[in-house]
């Protein structure tokens, strides 16, 4: 590891606002934010950029960026403490076993951005059927799922999973910048997004409902 590396390592476990598999925060996270506001995740988030904008957007909701990378972690804490942003928190965990760091009912709404497609791997895919299972032991009747993806496997894989579970679908957009007007929330880019709209990829978006079965 890079004496690079070694260091935002150690000044992640640092951050006020970092946590990782030691904590214990199933069924605390309104202690641990200290209110009872919702709370809304962003898997696989790398530097969380989409976290940091919804809690720009939205200082009466709690965000929190996962992802197994502390060092791209470290840019998002970093970011939320410059900007004072105490509506953000950075999870360090595996998404593969995040049922041990949530109570049942206590997030109420799931992003998913810009994520590995696997295209040869459909059960590793973030919303695969495997994944949704253990986001419903977490959610909140009902719970928003939000689907942002360059990925037309992605895309049209997570369509099939919500018709074959006869999920609702609130928002379908196979173009996203498109569209003249759009909400302030799609507006956010990732580092990524950044990159494939630079090479003409199109932005698709999915909004639908995590019913509990």
């Amino acid at each position: 590891m890079s004496k690079n590396k070694t260091l935002k390592f150690q000044e992640f476990d640092s951050f006020p606002n970092t946590l990782d598999f030691n904590n214990d925060t199933s069924g605390k996270w309104n202690e641990i934010f200290g209110n009872n506001n919702p709370i809304v995740l962003e898997l696989a988030c790398g530097k969380a950029d989409y976290a940091l904008g919804l809690a720009r957007l939205n200082p009466d909701k709690n965000y929190i960026g996962i992802d197994i990378k502390g060092n791209r972690l470290w840019k998002g804490a970093q970011t939320a403490i410059n900007e004072g942003l105490d509506n953000v928190r950075l999870l360090r965990i595996q998404i593969d076993f995040i049922e041990k760091y949530f109570a049942e009912n206590e997030v109420s709404e799931i992003w998913i951005t810009f994520p590995d497609p696997q295209p040869q791997k459909a059960r590793k895919r973030l919303s695969s059927s495997k994944f949704l299972s253990k986001y419903r032991s977490i959610a909140a009747q009902n719970c928003i799922m939000n689907v942002k993806t360059d990925s037309d496997l992605f895309y049209e894989s997570t369509l099939e999973t919500a018709a074959e579970e006869g999920l609702k679908v609130l928002e379908n957009i196979g173009d996203v910048y498109a569209k003249v007007d759009y909400p302030a929330y799609l507006y956010i880019q990732t580092f990524y997004e950044k990159i494939w709209l630079k090479e003409g990829r199109t932005i698709k978006y999915l909004k639908y409902l995590l019913s509990k079965q």
